[in-house]
């Protein structure tokens, strides 16, 4: 038995009466060939469900291993391979094949048994020798390289742990190679067996920054997508040891534990995912226990006394990170369900707690809005009703057991934790609400004379102003009151809030000019009171933050867009408070910026609607003037001047929970609005925003990935793409793209995506491979038959770039397909444009592959009369690629040219031969004289 090839499965005989597990096989097999490996999968997996006899099970699991191999997901390939080899053991395609995928994934040792049985089994096998070389020359080089290391990391942690060498730079320079050692997998599981974790703990029990922070970077090296390592390394600091170290004072010690959690979370989920084996690591253990381990010391360390508001933060941000479930698809909220039970006291303690007060817990001004990201998150995670209610019921437990018998203090406490809910989940925050006394107690304490109960109060009554529920009640409670308050107060920490929940209440309308609640020219004054404060650098950022909470709710209002883009130093300081540390603000920078540029949804209503509605005297909503597209684009302009690019970049960068689905889809809209205009997209690229879109259309909301996927498309369309993305980062812009082919998208973003991809397609190879990897082909295919004639021609363009590929190439030369048939019959359509990408296509395609010219007469009758139109075309481009077509077709056959020339193909060559020199006048010379060549034409007297 010979082996044709690494990864290619071959048709076997079928058992007696087994037709429908061999058709399938078969359809799996061509499915293979024609590169649709998931396909195969499909087929090979219903095979598989059919009852298929032990040696046909066999022959399907290790093609089934030969489609994960081709699909890099290689511990599937390794799982595949393994159970053709338990139903036959004597299989050398199912061993090499497992043999592939442990390479892959870095375990040679096991490889090469797989491979040392492949070649004992057939020992003239030049395939397996050849792998059993590479293998054994991979081998060689870790163990020289290995051995190589260990005098180096004896050497390093020798200075790093000797008194002596206190401050110097031969001490800086041992711990950077140490974690440079620990970022490649040999180097750290060289530190690893070196009684490195050991090591590594005296290096934290030292205290120093530096050499703590060389420590965790390391560990981080080690424990990285490995599980073993991970749980060894846990077992030998231990897990409170880990965690206590995220409260120390020094912050970039303290992110460096994140880190290296964030690190340790992952590979635990990821042996939560594979289940564990003992066969692989030298520890048993149960992941799932380990990750409830690390997050209970996590939930303990919140309420720790002692631990820094810093620390107090990651926590959350962990948390936030490690526990909800990425996917609603996913059905196991099993994790949040028991930090709620275990941790929401905790949780709820942290965000009722009052910054720098007396007696409470150390937290930044970053604290509270954490916690309540971290509430909406699990309750969001929540499935069912029983579920929700008994999240409710525990906050409301804990809100009345400190509202009831514990002073003045505690019903400050439990009004914060409030403000914490409505911020977060607001189901949970109304319903506080309404529990008895709380919303009297935030109206009385609103008129308390010491400033920080007033802060707590009035903070309370904006939140609760936001939420529909409660809306109507405030409108006619709290109006006066916080006017009151804002005319009133001495101190500006009060009257800014007393504004913001004014102009929460003035904004109620929305962007519905009819709809005002104050009388005309109140938002102005209210917005320019907003902009001196958030000009005013005296003030501190904590509290200017509010006045941009003013300003997003004012920003509805078209007149206060217009003069707050006027104002560049109070869009110079929105922008830089952006940048501050004051986290909280992003989302209340991005709100104003999305009003500002009208990037929120519009949809203009049906006249008729509008003519029934006012008929039934109901209230139709109306647009301000000056929202119209040329004040909009005139705002954009305004934006881009003052600089809004890179403060949204900044933005982008943020490592806060405070960067939420949510906002990032708030900044996906605001870029959106920034390229709508193609004069405008050179200053967005200049200034950073292809970098920064990246992000936003990989992770976010449904929504927000699609908005920046379409400005990311608008930026490929227009700008080179290697400038534009440089370096790697232009093979990241292919998913976002691809995502916008989906049928849920609409036929300007599935347009926009075609003619992004068609500029890629045509740069090189490797990303050609890369959006064939993405699965775009089918879609693509899809897309030349679409009835919209830009959408048509758009996908007919980018084919024929993809043509270049051979993978491309052997779809339109697998038999009993029609694609080569559409190209020939756009190329005869009225549409030049379609006619020159379909021509331009089959130019390419006739060229690479000489076995498609002799089809081209099979496809359709009016062939003929296709290429004539063509080589008669007054566009130069469409004759050119005409003649570039027949010439292939006369080269490839000699019947063929003899049909050509008996037409009156001939005729039109010989003119356009006679022509001034050109592109067209040279190719259709060289078609002539191959016929010359044939012995089907003679040339004539003078020899031509």
């Amino acid at each position: 038995m010979t082996v044709s090839g690494p990864g290619t499965p071959e048709p076997q005989p079928a058992a007696p009466g087994a037709s429908s597990v061999e058709q399938l096989r078969k359809e799996g097999n061509e499915l293979f060939k024609c590169g649709d490996y998931q396909g195969a999968l499909t087929a090979y997996t219903q095979a598989l469900d059919l009852g298929a006899t032990p040696q046909d099970q066999a022959i399907l699991y290790r093609n089934r291993a030969a489609c994960h191999l081709k699909l890099e997901d290689y511990h599937k390939a390794e799982t595949e391979a393994s159970k053709a080899i338990e139903k036959d053991g004597g299989d050398v395609k199912a061993l090499y094949r497992r043999s592939q995928a442990l390479e892959k994934l870095g375990r040679l040792d096991q490889a090469v048994l797989d491979l040392q049985r492949c070649v004992s089994l057939e020992p003239k096998n030049k395939v397996f020798q050849e792998a059993l070389r590479n293998i054994g020359g991979q081998i060689q080089e870790k163990v020289r390289y290995m051995s190589s290391t260990d005098a180096k990391v004896e050497q390093m942690f020798q200075i790093l742990l000797d008194p002596q060498e206190k401050g110097t730079e031969k001490k800086q320079k041992a711990s950077q190679n140490l974690v440079v050692l620990a970022r490649e997998d040999a180097g750290a599981e060289k530190i690893f067996r070196s009684n490195g974790v050991q090591l590594l703990q005296r290096l934290l029990d030292t205290g120093e920054s530096d050499l703590m922070l060389a420590a965790l970077r390391t560990l981080v090296g080690i424990c990285s997508e490995h599980q073993s390592r991970t749980v060894a390394t846990l077992s030998v600091l231990g897990t409170r040891r880990v965690v206590s170290i995220l409260g120390v004072e020094n912050q970039a010690v303290s992110l460096a534990a994140c880190h290296l959690l964030h690190v340790m979370f992952d590979a635990l989920k990821e042996g939560v995912k594979k289940g564990f084996r003992g066969k692989e690591g030298a520890i048993i253990v149960d992941p799932a226990r380990e990750l409830k381990v690390l997050i209970s010391n996590l939930l303990e360390l919140l309420t720790e006394v002692g631990v820094s508001g810093q620390g107090r933060d990651n926590a959350l941000t962990l948390l936030i990170k490690v526990v909800p479930r990425k996917s609603p698809k996913d059905p196991n909220n099993s994790l949040a369900l028991w930090v709620i039970d275990q941790g929401l006291k905790k949780i709820l303690e942290v965000g009722g707690s009052v910054q720098d007060a007396p007696g409470e817990l150390t937290v930044t001004a970053n604290s509270r809005m954490s916690a309540s990201i971290l509430l909406s998150k699990l309750f969001d995670d929540l499935k069912c009703d029983a579920e929700r209610e008994n999240f409710h019921r525990l906050c409301e437990n804990y809100i009345k057991s400190w509202f009831e018998g514990h002073g003045l203090a505690g019903k400050l406490r439990a009004i914060q934790t409030v403000s914490c809910l409505l911020q977060g989940p607001c189901d949970a925050g109304n319903r506080a609400l309404e529990l008895s006394g709380v919303m009297e107690s935030v109206i009385a304490l609103c008129a308390s004379e010491q400033e920080e109960e007033q802060l707590v109060a009035v903070e309370a009554l904006i939140h609760a102003a936001g939420k529909a529920k409660r809306a109507s009640f405030i409108t006619a409670n709290g109006v006066s009151l916080l006017k009151d308050l804002y005319k009133r107060s001495e101190k500006d920490s009060i009257r800014i809030r007393a504004l913001v929940g004014l102009c929460k209440l003035g904004s109620a309308g929305g962007t519905d000019f009819s709809m005002k609640q104050f009388a005309e020219g109140s938002t102005l004054k209210l917005a320019k009171q907003c902009r001196k404060w958030l000009c005013n650098d005296q003030i501190d950022a904590g509290t200017r933050r509010w006045a941009v909470e003013g300003l997003a709710y004012l920003t509805f209002d078209a007149d206060v867009k217009e003069e707050f883009v006027e104002d560049e130093a109070a869009l110079k300081a929105l922008f830089q408070l952006s940048r501050s540390e004051e986290r909280s603000v992003l989302f209340a920078v991005a709100s104003a910026l999305v009003n500002c540029t009208n990037s929120y949804d519009y949809e203009e209503p049906d006249p008729k609607m509008v003519e029934l509605a006012k008929y039934a005297k109901q209230h139709v909503p109306e647009q301000h003037p000056k929202d119209k597209p040329s004040f909009v684009r005139a705002r954009v302009k305004k934006l881009l001047a003052a600089g809004v690019v890179s403060a949204l970049t900044c933005m982008v960068k943020t490592e806060s929970p405070v960067l939420t689905s949510s906002c990032r889809e708030l900044l996906s809209r605001v870029f959106l609005a920034l390229v709508e205009e193609a004069e405008d997209r050179g200053t967005v690229v200049a200034q950073g925003g292809g970098k920064a879109l990246l992000p936003l259309a990989l992770e976010g909301t449904d929504v927000g990935q699609t908005k920046a996927a379409q400005a990311l498309a608008k930026l490929t369309i227009t700008s080179n793409p290697e400038m534009t993305f440089p370096g790697e980062r232009v093979y990241e812009v292919v998913r976002p793209l691809v995502s916008l082919l989906h049928l849920h998208c609409s036929g300007l973003q599935n347009f926009e995506a075609l003619m992004a991809l068609t500029n890629l397609a045509g740069i090189s190879e490797r990303l050609r491979q890369k959006i064939l990897k993405e699965k775009a082909v089918p879609m693509i295919e899809g897309y030349m038959f679409e009835e919209h004639e830009m959408i048509r021609r758009a996908a007919t363009e980018c084919m024929c770039n993809l043509a270049m590929s051979k993978e491309v190439q052997d779809l339109f030369e697998a038999e009993g397909n029609d694609r080569l048939k559409l190209l020939v019959l756009y190329s005869g359509e009225d549409d030049e444009l379609l006619q020159r990408a379909a021509a331009g296509g089959l130019a390419m395609l006739t060229s690479m592959r000489p076995s498609l010219c002799s089809r081209i007469p099979q496809v359709t009758t009016h062939w003929l009369e296709i290429l004539q139109a063509l080589l008669l075309s007054p566009n130069q481009e469409l004759q050119h690629r005409g003649a570039v077509v027949v010439l292939n077709m006369v080269e490839a056959s000699r019947e063929i040219a003899s049909t050509l020339m008996e037409s009156e193909v001939l005729e039109i060559l010989s003119v356009l031969a006679k022509g001034k020199e050109s592109p067209v006048t040279r190719v259709a010379a060289a078609c002539l004289g191959k016929a010359v060549d044939y012995g089907l034409i003679k040339p004539n007297q003078d020899g031509e």
